[in-house]
């Protein structure tokens, strides 16, 4: 069953029986995230999806396969939609933002490497089950200054990742344009934004330290990464 969602501290419903939706990751989105793993800078997002059985909670602790290779940690700026949107502007983006939080993209890597060679699609290595671990959301302010979100994560008491929106190739509000030109973005759906450069391989055992800061608030979590052989 997909974790519950929860904005300020409260569950989110914005409707009735509406829970998790689907989860749309944006690939390379920082230069120095496509450059540490040899990839070409895209002209355009590159999108693909989690399903909601991917959806964890990040504290007090997650899991990863320890039986499937390399598992590797994308920390990123998650976006909680609030509202139905379709082809949306920079404007109506913005008012169907509910939250904004901390996701994780987590990859196994090895199974991901195995598929790019045969030309196949990603999804057994990025979307399994507890794939995208998501802290609780942060209400954004009115006039929230999408290019001013920091993120950090430690691993082991050392930093690991450390990026600001400003240094996205797409910015959050016209990312979310791009996204819904495509398919449309329900209530409860996340926006997983892409991930600084410092990605790497976790272990069970590992100690971790997520922070997010926007104009007015921020998320300070600890979690650690434990095994689990399914």
């Amino acid at each position: 069953m997909a974790a519950e969602i929860t904005l300020d501290g409260q569950p989110f419903a914005p409707c009735v029986d509406r829970g998790v939706g689907k989860i749309v990751c944006v690939g390379r989105n920082y230069a120095a995230h496509a450059a540490e793993l040899n990839n070409p800078v895209p002209d355009e997002p590159i999108l693909f999806m989690k399903p909601p059985t991917a959806v964890s909670r990040i504290s007090p602790y997650f899991s990863i396969p320890v039986n499937r290779g390399s598992c590797h940690i994308e920390t990123e700026i998650a976006i909680l939609i609030g509202a139905e949107i379709a082809r949306a502007t920079d404007f109506q983006a913005n008012i169907a933002i509910a939250g904004v939080g901390i996701g994780l993209d987590l990859t196994l890597r090895d199974v991901q490497s195995e598929l790019k060679e045969k030309g196949l699609p990603w999804e057994k290595s990025k979307a399994f089950d507890g794939s995208c671990p998501v802290s609780g959301f942060i209400s954004p302010d009115a006039d929230e200054d999408w290019s001013a979100i920091e993120l950090r994560m430690t691993r082991n008491h050392l930093l690991q990742q450390e990026g600001r929106s400003s240094d996205m190739l797409t910015g959050i509000l016209p990312l979310i344009g791009h996204i819904t030109e495509h398919f449309t973005l329900m209530p409860g759906d996340i926006v997983l934004t892409g991930t600084p450069a410092g990605v790497g391989p976790i272990e069970p055992g590992d100690q971790l330290q997520f922070e997010l800061k926007t104009q007015s608030n921020n998320i300070d979590l600890a979690a650690e990464v434990v095994a689990r052989t399914y």
